[in-house]
């Protein structure tokens, strides 16, 4: 099977559970804290790696603790790291409140060694990029690596997906690169500078991305699921519920995850955008990131009720 090629960042998630975030001067108490593996990147890997996929994932770490916390959670899910160690810095770390009413989110993130991935170090990857079934990037590390995974994904006819988080200007032609672009709301209302509230917004949004070359976009919807829409289709795919949630940190990830798994199979695009809502359907029910990502079996187990 054509391996998955993911370029990101890992960070170490430093999760505190309140039921506020305080004020600037203020000290309140917290609920719990959990320390734990993080960056979108390192969290789609583990996402698409439990969903099945043969991932391999490049990043740069430090050579510190939260180095050894990067490995174990590789292992474990079964992706293989594509590292350089930077001793010049240090392994990135996150900040995540968690409002403990509705488990929405906010998030610091200091990528450290991460930050410094370049576009040399993607360039060492190219063959393995270029051997894809499938390449996926984000925004956490430096965007001329990103683009230059991109173009070699391209180049070769591998299929590209750009989850563009956390949100940034990004120009046309990075844009017209991407087979797909996978935003949530607040970042295509960042991308297009109209709103997403409704379905019928996130089409128009969808449009405008289309309008600057995008292949296909996909816009993550929260509780309405996704929304499909390329140059002659529209498809809504309602939310798959596996369960009350518990906390929504990492859901994008589970879903572009199992989102390039189903691409890499060959699946419908509409069935691969409902095997992505199913991941993060499950993701959801669970507390953190990585160690939330639903295995191949549970995926299906979902999928197949909802069927």
């Amino acid at each position: 099977m054509k391996p998955i090629v993911i370029l990101g960042i890992f960070v170490a998630d430093t999760a505190y559970r309140a039921e506020r975030q305080p004020k600037m001067g203020e000290t309140i108490m917290g609920n719990s804290f959990v320390l734990g593996p993080g960056g979108k990147g390192s969290n789609q890997s583990v996402a698409a790696a439990m969903a099945g996929g043969n991932v391999h994932f490049i990043t740069r770490l430090g050579n510190d603790a939260f180095a050894d916390i990067a490995r174990a959670t590789w292992a474990k899910a079964g992706v293989t790291p594509q590292v350089k160690i930077d001793h010049d810095s240090y392994t990135g770390a996150a900040y995540i409140f968690i409002e403990a009413s509705t488990g929405n989110n906010a998030i610091i993130v200091s990528p450290g060694a991460a930050g410094r991935v370049s576009v040399q170090d993607v360039e060492e990857k190219a063959d393995l990029i270029a051997s894809a079934a499938v390449f996926v990037t984000q925004l956490e590390q430096p965007i001329p690596a990103a683009k230059r995974g991109l173009e070699i994904a391209r180049a070769a006819g591998v299929t590209t997906i750009l989850n563009p988080a956390p949100a940034a200007t990004l120009s046309d032609d990075i844009l017209a690169l991407c087979d797909y672009v996978t935003p949530n709301e607040s970042e295509t209302e960042s991308l297009t500078g109209l709103p997403v509230t409704t379905v019928a917004e996130a089409e128009a949004a969808a449009d405008a991305l289309l309008a600057k070359g995008v292949g296909a976009v996909i816009i993550t919807l929260g509780d309405k699921g996704a929304l499909y829409r390329d140059r002659t289709r529209s498809v809504h795919v309602p939310v798959i519920s596996a369960g009350p949630v518990v906390e929504t940190t990492g859901a994008g990830d589970a879903f572009n995850g199992g989102f390039a798994v189903a691409l890499s199979e060959g699946r419908d695009v509409v069935e691969a955008v409902r095997f992505g809502c199913a991941t993060a359907g499950i993701s959801v029910t669970r507390a953190g990131t990585a160690p939330s990502m639903p295995s191949r079996t549970e995926i299906e187990t979902l999928l197949a009720k909802g069927a």
